[in-house]
């Protein structure tokens, strides 16, 4: 799952950034108004977490312009304004969530698994396909019972087909998911075929009765046999 954390204060950003990096959140920051914007124009995002207080302009003016696009994105306001007013405008506006500067990080890790399992998988933390089983919060997969051994990408991948099952997922899509705004660094996809490689593999010898199909030109798509 990607997350845009959106924090002027650096100590604190560098704090949040580890601290979902452990929790196998891939994560990318932004500093203030006009990079976060410019993130938001290029990427998608599973989780933002936006503070109110931002150079040159104002999250919740962010999440006006998010909400006016349309996007699906989960957002939790993460401030030190402690009014209601400003509580009630960004759930109003939109708002998934909002914490409270200071607050522990072990509260907000969980407010974002919270959000995405609201939004993402219906509040569900296991989800089933035939004999595959994905549990998001533990980050482990099975079949027939039996877990599959998957490195940190391997499993982003499975997870993004899962929830998207039966939908083409085109290779950029998938790449910007997983790999985030790192792929700018990269000339083409090779690293994507060789993990829906790896991936693929594991599924067959483990008899899952799901298939990934490359759909020629376009992308993958998740299917149950």
């Amino acid at each position: 799952m990607k997350i845009l954390v959106v924090e002027d204060e650096t100590d604190l950003l560098e704090a949040i950034t580890q601290s979902l990096g452990k929790e196998k959140f891939l994560v990318e920051q932004a500093i203030d108004f006009d990079e976060a914007l410019d993130k938001l124009v290029s990427y998608e995002y599973d989780c933002i977490l936006l503070d109110i207080g931002l150079p040159n302009g104002s999250g919740l003016d962010l999440l006006k312009k998010l909400k006016k696009g349309d996007r699906k994105n989960s957002v939790i306001i993460i401030s030190a304004k402690n009014s209601l007013d400003d509580k009630l405008a960004g759930l109003d506006l939109g708002a998934d969530d909002y914490l409270v500067k200071p607050f522990h990080l072990a509260e907000l890790n969980a407010r974002v698994r919270s959000v995405l399992r609201r939004k993402e998988f219906n509040g569900q933390e296991v989800l089933s396909l035939n004999n595959l089983k994905v549990d998001f919060s533990g980050r482990i997969a099975y079949v027939n019972e039996q877990e599959l051994t998957l490195n940190r990408k391997e499993f982003d991948i499975l997870t993004f087909f899962v929830v998207n099952k039966n939908r083409l997922v085109n290779k950029t899509s998938l790449a910007e998911h997983v790999w985030g705004d790192q792929i700018d660094e990269a000339d083409n996809f090779e690293f994507i075929y060789s993990q829906i490689k790896n991936l693929r593999k594991k599924l067959k010898e483990h008899h899952a009765q799901i298939e990934i199909q490359a759909v020629y030109g376009l992308g993958y798509k998740l299917i149950e046999i």
